[in-house]
């Protein structure tokens, strides 16, 4: 039997950790990945003993973002399942978004896409300097619209707007200093840091920060309704089916350049 997508524990404490677990494709999420966070996210939400959430990667990296030969058959889908297909994904990042106890992310190796996203959704990002990030979705014809209103919170327009168009690569620094992850730690201390983070956190009220944090989002109008999630996963799943998405994910599989490149 294949293990699961997503591995779940609670420790002692209450820390939870969901750790993604497609490390042969670098945790890159499918609809079974996806629906698997989304169900141990109502799982540990439903729980009132998960003080914390860590999201952890499997392997080698954090998460390589969606998982391209994945996206070349979602591509072929009719409307509705084409749909939900999108919507799997923005509904994982609004409930990891609006999750009531603090969440982690620990981020080595890739970070592409919907992996900026998770660490998006998170409280408190923590990279090792080796790790690296892009919003590459733009690269094979795609559209990163079930993670957009996520990044513009964390890192503000100016910095979403040139690193989801461009698809540049960044490295962990420069994450930093967008605000895309809060600290850099070398990879041999971090999960020190980690533990030392997570020791503040259970001297915080739970109660207290559930308000706290439900407060921040929904005053500032962070967290997003049907209709907002719809049109997002409607405008994700019409660009995949385009013609140009087609062809970016063509390209991508036959290790060539995309029909809409133009040299210097």
């Amino acid at each position: 039997m294949a293990e699961a997508p997503v591995l779940l524990s609670i420790d002692g404490r209450g820390i939870a950790t969901a750790t993604l677990n497609r490390p042969q494709v670098g945790n890159a999420y499918n609809e079974e990945l996806l629906n698997a966070l989304i169900e141990g996210l109502d799982r540990l939400r439903a729980d009132p003993a998960v003080r914390a959430l860590v999201i952890r990667g499997a392997g080698k990296h954090f998460q390589a973002g969606a998982d391209l030969n994945w996206l070349a058959q979602a591509a072929e889908y009719g409307p509705e399942r084409a749909f939900q297909a999108s919507m799997a994904t923005t509904t994982a990042m609004q409930k990891l978004n609006e999750f009531p106890r603090p969440t982690f992310a620990l981020v080595q190796g890739a970070c592409f896409g919907g992996g900026c996203g998770i660490v998006c959704c998170v409280d408190v990002a923590l990279a090792t300097p080796q790790a690296v990030f892009g919003l590459t979705e733009v690269r094979v014809g795609v559209a990163p619209t079930p993670i957009s209103t996520h990044m513009v919170h964390a890192m503000g327009l100016r910095h979403t707007r040139r690193y989801a168009l461009t698809g540049e690569r960044f490295g962990a620094e420069e994450a930093l200093r967008i605000g895309l992850v809060h600290e850099v730690v070398a990879a041999d201390q971090v999960e020190a840091r980690l533990a030392e983070i997570l020791e503040e956190t259970m001297h915080s009220a739970p109660g207290a920060m559930a308000v706290t944090k439900d407060s921040f989002l929904g005053a500032n109008g962070l967290k997003l309704d049907a209709r907002e999630m719809a049109q997002l996963a409607h405008e994700s799943w019409m660009q995949r089916a385009s013609e140009e998405g087609k062809e970016g994910l063509r390209a991508f599989r036959e290790k060539r350049r995309p029909a809409w490149y133009r040299p210097a």
